[in-house]
């Protein structure tokens, strides 16, 4: 049997590589005749960074960044030669002329990751750290940049990371505003910008909601970030009218309807808006960096999974977009997840399996995700061919 591992984050509890480690040697002891191809995803989230930039055999530079809520986090930013990558990844980034590719990985700048669930809130988070990461690729020259954009913490529409880039949101007398989070807004009138130009940017992007409404960025992805419901209306509101301004500085108004403008807080319509920057599609992006096609093609089984599996799972994030692939092309899939919720759409061929026992406390099933894998593992895949 030869089965590719291809695992995604179990958020706040294990990393893609260490997924898919776990999975490798649980399935190497149980089946050692078998051979094993593992394959790390990143969907624009957590790991995007650091897997695409090892992919690529790039150098990922440690870097210490502003946390979402001001204090100091640990981030980073890629650096890699866009000429290695396979053509089809090139193609879709369309940087013919680039020597050097930044990679920034939101996630780990201006993430959740790097907050406690009661330090969650969008009022009081934003991207400076991303703005900061990506004004260090830019100095150790990249002269193009991939941004990927999922796990963010913030509501902010790119604020923050645009002030590190030259677009400063003044108040009525023209001076810089103290906060960049939306409870700063209150006397937001515009923004300053310098004439310094930015290389290309692209975004690494999965969703196709729009910046406002009902499946707009503060509705559909504000209550994870800690947005409490009655505040929604307000939030939504600072929101359109920031949007409404930064549109109106960069001559480029209008974008909020534009479909992915309300990933990770709006900062896809941010840097849509005052850059420029074009939507990629994360998942499609990543399949062609890591050539998960040809792995597809070699593989028996198709051994994947995520910390929450579930309908969006099947809307462009790596585990679903992987699964629906493998089935397609008669491949045996096997979804090991922390949660599970169903999942109508998937082919016989595809099983998905909850590794957490019933009834087990969100902190209990994050603690100890790893040994529930290696159970989960043991028991379904032991009786596999």
């Amino acid at each position: 049997m030869r089965a590719l591992i291809a695992f995604d984050k179990f958020k706040d509890a294990l990393t893609a590589p260490t997924a898919c480690e776990i999975a490798r040697e649980v399935i190497a002891e149980i089946h050692p005749d078998w051979t094993l191809e593992v394959c790390p995803l990143a969907d624009g989230g957590e790991g995007f960074g650091t897997i695409l930039t090892a992919a690529a055999g790039g150098v990922w530079h440690p870097l210490e960044v502003t946390g979402p809520r001001g204090a100091v986090c640990q981030s980073g930013f890629g650096i890699i030669d866009p000429t290695q990558l396979p053509t089809a990844a090139r193609d879709r980034l369309d940087i013919d002329t680039a020597k050097s590719l930044g990679i920034i990985e939101m996630a780990s700048a201006s993430g959740l990751e790097s907050l406690l669930p009661d330090e969650r809130d969008p009022w009081q988070t934003d991207t400076k750290g991303t703005g900061e990461a990506i004004r260090a690729a830019i100095a150790a020259g990249a002269d193009a940049l991939l941004l990927g954009v999922g796990g963010s913490a913030t509501n902010d529409i790119g604020i923050g990371a645009l002030s590190e880039l030259g677009w400063t949101p003044v108040d009525a007398s023209g001076s810089t505003l103290t906060r960049m989070s939306p409870n700063g807004w209150a006397d937001l009138v515009g923004f300053r910008h310098d004439s310094s130009s930015l290389p290309p940017i692209r975004i690494a992007c999965d969703v196709a909601n729009p910046l406002l409404g009902e499946r707009g960025a503060t509705a559909v992805f504000g209550p994870q970030k800690g947005l409490q419901p009655s505040d929604r209306v307000a939030l939504e509101s600072s929101v359109a009218q920031a949007a409404r301004l930064l549109g109106v500085a960069s001559g480029r108004p209008g974008l909020e309807s534009t479909a992915g403008a309300g990933a990770a807080g709006g900062i896809a319509f941010g840097f849509l808006t005052a850059t420029g920057a074009q939507l990629v599609p994360g998942f499609d992006l990543v399949e062609e960096w890591l050539g998960i096609a040809d792995k597809l093609a070699a593989a028996e089984l198709i051994i994947t999974g995520e910390g929450c599996f579930d309908e969006s799972s099947l809307e462009g994030k790596g585990p679903g977009s992987l699964a629906l692939r493998a089935a397609d092309s008669g491949k045996q899939v096997r979804v090991f997840a922390g949660s599970t919720r169903p999942t109508a759409a998937l082919p016989q061929s595809c099983t998905v399996q909850a590794i957490t026992p019933s009834g087990t406390p969100l902190p209990q099933a994050l603690a100890e995700a790893g040994q529930n894998l290696v159970i989960t593992l043991r028991r379904e895949l032991a009786a596999e061919l």
